[in-house]
Order: C-alpha cells, then sequence, then structure tokens
C-alpha cells in the first residue's frame, strides 16, 4: 500500500536529515552561508520540519502545529540537539498521520491548494517525499 511506501521513504530521508546534521564537525557550521549558498543547513532541516508538520501533521493529522514560515530561514544557532529532536518528532507525526489515512483519503483531492492547482492528496504525499530529498541534497552539498 502506498502509505507503507510514504512511511518508508519519510523514515529513510528523516534518518538520514538527522544523520546529516550529527555529521558536521562544528556545530556552528549547521548555520553556515556564503555568497554562493542562500541557505544554511539549519534553516534547510526547520524548513523540511516545518512543511512536514504542516501539510502531513496538521492538515491530515489535526496536529494544532502552526507554521512560521519565516523564521525557518531566518531563526538561527538552535543546538543541534534541538533540530534532531524536532526531526524525529516530525517522523513520529508523519508515521501517525499516515497511519491514519484511509484508501479514500488518499484518493480524494488534498485539502489545502498548495501548488498552482489542486492535487490529489497521494500525488501531494508524493511531491512531499521528493521535496525532502530535494533539501536533504542540498544540505548534504552545504556539508
Amino acid at each position: 500500500m502506498l502509505t507503507e511506501t510514504l512511511k518508508s521513504l519519510f523514515k529513510r530521508d528523516l534518518n538520514k536529515l538527522k544523520a546529516e546534521i550529527a555529521a558536521y564537525k562544528t556545530e556552528s557550521k549547521i548555520w553556515f552561508i556564503d555568497q554562493a549558498i542562500s541557505n544554511s543547513a539549519g534553516n534547510l532541516c526547520l524548513h523540511l520540519i516545518g512543511n512536514l508538520n504542516t501539510y502531513i501533521g496538521a492538515t491530515l493529522g489535526g496536529t494544532n502545529y502552526i507554521r512560521n514560515r519565516e523564521l525557518e530561514f531566518s531563526l538561527k544557532n538552535i543546538p543541534r540537539a534541538e533540530l534532531i529532536q524536532k526531526i524525529e518528532d516530525t517522523l513520529t507525526v508523519v508515521n501517525a498521520t499516515l497511519d491514519l489515512l484511509t484508501i479514500e483519503q488518499i484518493e480524494k483531492e488534498y485539502p489545502v491548494i498548495v501548488l498552482a492547482e489542486k492535487t490529489s492528496t497521494e500525488f501531494f504525499l508524493v511531491h512531499l517525499t521528493t521535496h525532502l530529498a530535494y533539501h536533504l541534497g542540498q544540505i548534504n552539498y552545504h556539508r
């Protein structure tokens, strides 16, 4: 079933995100920005956490998460351990939400227009996996 595939992909890539953040030799480098890179790994990490907690947790799972997207890119120097805990919490929310979704819900239209047009929940969930993988690659390059 699609939800098991999605859970496997989110688990794989969120665990890889934890590993990437943990692999920085110097914690301050997580927040480093130079002229060629516009976002730090820390800010991309916060962005992914906000994205998944918003579009999976809050929208589909009914959590009380409230996103502040601007802060995802402006907050700095959050301790590595806190980022890793936020990733672990996000994985818990993603798994719990996906466990609750029925085939009918997945086939329905996603309840919010996020991209340029309406999409199915299935399409949007797959989009979220590719969005995570895209930024994960950026973090790896940054490191």
